[in-house]
C-alpha cells in the first residue's frame, strides 16, 4: 500500500512537472500533443512524456556536435582531440548540476599521421614499422597500386592505392629514395568507401608510412590531376595515453527506498581522420541533450550519464566501467540504454534498430518499443534483434538489460552508411536532424518511463 501510495504521489509529481515544462500554455501543450515529426500515427500520450517531448530539441543538440565535429574533429582515444571531448562534455554536465565523475583508464600507443596540403589538414594513420615523430615535405608521385615505380624517387612522396595494392611497393619505393609513403586503400564495392588505417609493414623502413582514407586518395588525386603537388606528410608516435570515462548523474528525487538506476550513454571517440558526426558524435549529444531535459523531472530511479573513451579500439571504456562495479552496484542498473550512430541522413538507413546482443526483449528494447507506438513511430521501429558491436555488450555479458539503438538500413542492422568511419561524417554530410529527433523523443521517453517505475 505505502509503494501505490508513493507512485500515486510520482504521478502527481509527473503531471505538475509536465504542466510546468510547457507552462500551460495551450500552443506549447497542442504541439506537444500533434503527430511527430517523421512519425505515421498521431500520438498518444501519456503524463510522462509531456515534460520530455515538449522539450527536447535536436538543434540543441546540434549546438554541442558544431564543437565535437566541427571544432574538435577526430577524437581518437587518448589524443588531444579526445581529451578535448572529454573537458567539453564534463562542463556541460557540470553547468547542468549533474555530479560529474571523470574515470581514467591507460590504452596502448596510438601511430597517427597527417597530410598538409596548401591550408588544407588531413589526419591519416601512420605506420608502427615506419619512421615516426618526422614531418618530410615533397612532391608526390601517383604510382597507382605500385606495381610499376620509378628507378628513381629520391626527394618524392609516393602515393599508391588500389583495390589491391603491390604487397612490398612501400619497400621498394624506400630502397628507391621515397621521402614517405602513402598507401591508400581503394574499396571493391563503389558504394562503400575505406577509413584511414595504420599499415602494418612484414619489413620496417627508415621513412613514414601513412594509411589513407580513400576519400583522402579520391581528393588527392584530383588535385594531382590538375598539376604537381607538394603535401607535408607526418607520422607520430602517440605514448602512455590515457581514456577517459565521464560518468554523470543525478539521484532519485523521492527519499526512501532506493528503487537503482537507469543509464543513458554513447562513445564520445571516433577512428582516425573522421570527424565523427554521426558515430558517435550524434549518441553523444543526445545524452547531452536528455540531460538537460531530464535533470529536475522527478523520478524513484537515479540517472546517470556516461560518455565512453575509446569504444573505436574495442568498447574498452565501458568494458572498464562495467568490470570495475561491484555486484551490488551492478544489480541496480534496471537498464542501460546505449545510442551509437543516431543520426544519419543516409537515404537507406530508414529504420531504427532495437539491438539487443542476443536478439531478446529487455526492460530497454521493451521501454523503446513502447514509446514508439505511444508517439506514433513504431511503423519504423523493428527489434529486437541480435547484434553486439557497441557498448551494450559488456552490459549484457554482466547481466545487465542493455540495449543498442540505431538507424541503419531497412533490410538489416549491419547496413550502415557508405561515410561510415571515413573523413565524410560529417554534419553536413551525414546527420539529420528529423532523425536525431525521432532519437532523442524514443529515448527520452523510454528511459523516462524507467526512471519512474
Amino acid at each position: 500500500m505505502a509503494g501505490l501510495r508513493r507512485r500515486e504521489v510520482l504521478a502527481g509529481a509527473v503531471a505538475l512537472a509536465g504542466a510546468a515544462t510547457i507552462g500551460l500554455n495551450p500552443g506549447t501543450a497542442a504541439a506537444a500533443t500533434q503527430q511527430r515529426p517523421g512519425a505515421q500515427f498521431p500520438p498518444s500520450l501519456d503524463f510522462g512524456d509531456y515534460p520530455v517531448i515538449a522539450r527536447v530539441r535536436s538543434r540543441r543538440a546540434l549546438e554541442h556536435l558544431r564543437v565535437l565535429s566541427d571544432k574538435i574533429g577526430p577524437r581518437i582515444a587518448g589524443t588531444e582531440g579526445e581529451l578535448r571531448a572529454r573537458d567539453y562534455i564534463a562542463k556541460v554536465l557540470r553547468d547542468l548540476r549533474y555530479q560529474v565523475t571523470l574515470q581514467p583508464f591507460p590504452i596502448a600507443d596510438k601511430f597517427l599521421g597527417g597530410l598538409a596540403i596548401g591550408r588544407d589538414s588531413w589526419q591519416t594513420g601512420s605506420s608502427p614499422q615506419g619512421a615516426q615523430d618526422v614531418t618530410r615535405e615533397a612532391v608526390v608521385v601517383d604510382a597507382g597500386d605500385g606495381s610499376t615505380l620509378p628507378d628513381d624517387l629520391t626527394g618524392k612522396i609516393v602515393l599508391i592505392a588500389a583495390v589491391a595494392n603491390k604487397a612490398d611497393a612501400y619497400l621498394t619505393a624506400a630502397q628507391r629514395g621515397a621521402d614517405a609513403v602513402l598507401l591508400g586503400r581503394i574499396g571493391a564495392d563503389p558504394a562503400r568507401k575505406l577509413s584511414a588505417f595504420s599499415p602494418t609493414l612484414a619489413t620496417p623502413v627508415t621513412i613514414p608510412v601513412l594509411g589513407l582514407a580513400q576519400v583522402q586518395v579520391e581528393r588527392l588525386r584530383e588535385r594531382l590531376a590538375k598539376g604537381s603537388v607538394t603535401v607535408k606528410a607526418t607520422a607520430t608516435h602517440h605514448k602512455n595515453l590515457t581514456s577517459y570515462n565521464v560518468i554523470a548523474e543525478r539521484p532519485a528525487t523521492f527519499p526512501g527506498k532506493d528503487e537503482g538506476v537507469v543509464m543513458v550513454t554513447a562513445h564520445y571517440d571516433s577512428v582516425p581522420g573522421s570527424p565523427g558526426a554521426n558515430d558517435d558524435g550524434s549518441g553523444t549529444v543526445l545524452c547531452l541533450e536528455l540531460a538537460r531535459v531530464l535533470r529536475y523531472l522527478p523520478t524513484n530511479k537515479t540517472l546517470r550519464f556516461a560518455l565512453w573513451g575509446s569504444e573505436e579500439y574495442g568498447l574498452i571504456g565501458s568494458r572498464h566501467y562495467v568490470k570495475n562495479l561491484s555486484d551490488p552496484e551492478a544489480q541496480r542498473i534496471a537498464g542501460c540504454f546505449q545510442n551509437d550512430m543516431v543520426a544519419t541522413s543516409w537515404d537507406p538507413a530508414v529504420t531504427y534498430w532495437l539491438l539487443s546482443v542476443d536478439g531478446a526483449d529487455n526492460a530497454t528494447t521493451a521501454a523503446v518499443n513502447a514509446a514508439a507506438k505511444r508517439l506514433g513511430y513504431d511503423p519504423r521501429v523493428k527489434g529486437p534483434v541480435a547484434r553486439g558491436s557497441s557498448d551494450h555488450v559488456p552490459f549484457f555479458e554482466r547481466g545487465i538489460a542493455s540495449g543498442n539503438f540505431s538507424w541503419r538500413g531497412e533490410t538489416g542492422p549491419a547496413l550502415l552508411e557508405p561515410t561510415y568511419h571515413t573523413p565524410e561524417d560529417t554534419i553536413k554530410d551525414n546527420v539529420s536532424l528529423e532523425r536525431l529527433q525521432v532519437s532523442l523523443e524514443l529515448i527520452g521517453s523510454a528511459a523516462y518511463s524507467l526512471l519512474r517505475k
